[in-house]
């Protein structure tokens, strides 16, 4: 099954960067699942790739530690990305995003930094906070969906525009005030 398969390269990912001792934290539809699930485990739905956060500092350290757990690196139209072996494909690998760096110039803000994060059962996962900010700032339709899943179980509510600047403030009420899309 393609959705056990991501959620056990994301783990093995994770137990090789906790092994080398690099700081991180697993972003993107992994970290929505987990705190999804948290509430509502049926509610989570299925991801089909795994991206993490890491410093620019950290990333030789990352290498080696991904490496020693058989990934290969890559950058991929300037991002890096963990191919699951020499024979990886991008589009199974992991996503690596820069902690405290913008993803676009345009962006609004920066992403998290990797100690914006908590240990999850197996792996270490952004802050809610730092999640919400970050669907905010890539505003894709899935993000809005992601979004929209924190208010139907209940992490985000009514609150929360107030704690991010102009525009995401004004996502964030947009989604609010059209829960069903």
């Amino acid at each position: 099954m393609v959705a056990e398969a991501v959620r056990q390269l994301m783990r093995r990912a994770a137990a090789a960067l906790d092994a080398g001792g690099v700081l991180y934290a697993v972003i993107g539809g992994n970290a929505v699942g987990e705190w999804v699930g948290r509430i509502d485990d049926g509610m989570v739905r299925n991801t089909r790739d795994v991206d993490i956060l890491l410093r620019r500092g950290d990333l030789p350290a990352a290498d080696a530690a991904m490496a020693a757990a058989g990934f290969v690196r890559a950058d991929v139209a300037g991002i890096p990305i963990y191919l699951n072996g020499p024979d990886g494909m991008p589009s199974k690998g992991i996503r690596v995003i820069l902690a405290n760096e913008k993803v676009r110039e345009t962006d609004a803000v920066p992403a998290p930094d990797v100690t914006d994060s908590e240990r999850a059962l197996d792996f270490q996962v952004v802050a809610l906070e730092g999640l919400v900010r970050m669907k905010l700032v890539a505003h894709r339709l899935k993000d809005q969906v992601h979004l929209r899943d924190f208010l139907g179980v209940g992490l985000i509510d009514a609150t929360w525009p107030a704690r991010f600047p102009p525009p995401l403030d004004a996502r964030l009420q947009h989604v609010l005030d059209t829960p069903d899309g």
